[in-house]
């Protein structure tokens, strides 16, 4: 999946799958993490906010099926 960078002390990049509403976060520390169910709305949001890491963990964290890759 392809990935867009972002300026976030907690996310580096994130990418989306919407024919499987599949979004991947990768940390600044590396880790990275798919979460299932993801409207598109989330991530284009997610790509529009000022403040990608307070985004997550309000709209994204604890709210959908997530697996470490």
């Amino acid at each position: 999946m392809r990935r867009t960078l972002l300026v976030s002390s907690v996310l580096r990049s994130v990418g989306y799958d919407a024919d499987r509403q599949t979004l991947e976060l990768q940390f600044t520390s590396g880790d990275v993490y798919h979460y299932f169910l993801v409207p598109q709305r989330v991530y284009r949001e997610l790509l529009s906010t000022d403040s990608p890491g307070r985004y997550f963990g309000a709209e994204i964290r604890d709210r959908y099926p997530t697996e470490q890759v």
